[in-house]
């Protein structure tokens, strides 16, 4: 579906409360917070803001952001879990303002991370924005995860194929999904006002994943680390505009 300017602009505007939670979550998590007191930063950004969670109750989602430490890929439910020196941490967070959804996670280090891990973000990072650069108008949208695969496991690295980024507007999940690797065939042909939530998942070990018990924390097979970036990005004549920069 494409979205007129009018919006999109309602979608920047949930863009920056999204970029404001993680300014703030960024900057409480550190050795001895836990993942429950990050939630109450993110939800303390959305009140004053007066925008609402997408992630809350979604499902039965019980929290406005996901927190995954460590080899959990996704959907972390924020808790007791206490940070500690070391740490890898992914937050994945959404607002919506007007109806219109923004959607994005960052990895972050924890104190003083390994070699590897410092690596793993940097490497999942810069794949995310390989994947933005292939959001122009004429392009096919599967060309993201051509980019995504070829900077990830050009670093020996592997991508999450079971968990996907998706198109976003008036829901947070919307249809075409946009994979983090090449399926073999090109897509949907990009247009002028498409919008799209680019979220790569890289593991340090194999691409193999599990469901915790809770029916929402993915971890790696392997019990390797894991990181995970994501924005919301909107195709443009000029190229792609990431609505969930600060």
């Amino acid at each position: 579906m494409r979205r007129s300017p009018e919006e999109i602009a309602k979608m920047r505007r949930a863009g920056k409360v999204v970029a404001e939670m993680h300014a703030a979550t960024r900057a409480a998590a550190r050795p001895g917070v836990t993942t429950a007191e990050l939630d109450a930063v993110a939800r303390d950004v959305l009140d004053r803001r007066g925008a609402t969670s997408n992630f809350l109750h979604y499902r039965g989602f019980p929290a406005v952001i996901c927190t995954s430490p460590n080899d959990m890929i996704v959907h972390g439910i924020p808790g007791p879990y206490v940070l500690a020196d070391g740490d890898l941490l992914s937050v994945d967070c959404g607002a919506i303002v007007e109806g219109y959804h923004g959607d994005a996670a960052f990895t972050m280090a924890v104190g003083d991370v390994t070699p590897e891990a410092a690596r793993l973000i940097e490497v999942t990072e810069r794949s995310l924005w390989a994947g933005i650069e292939q959001l122009r108008p004429g392009n096919r949208l599967n060309e993201v995860g051509r980019a995504v695969q070829a900077v990830a496991e050009g670093a020996g690295f592997s991508v999450v194929r079971e968990y996907v980024g998706h198109a976003i507007g008036t829901a947070m999940h919307e249809e075409p999904q946009v994979p983090n690797y090449w399926p073999g065939q090109g897509g949907p042909l990009l247009k002028e006002g498409m919008v799209f939530a680019v979220e790569p998942m890289v593991n340090a070990g194999g691409p193999a994943t599990e469901l915790l018990e809770d029916g929402w924390s993915v971890v790696t097979a392997d019990g390797r680390l894991s990181a995970h970036f994501e924005h919301t990005i909107a195709v443009t004549a000029d190229g792609p505009e990431v609505l969930t920069l600060p």
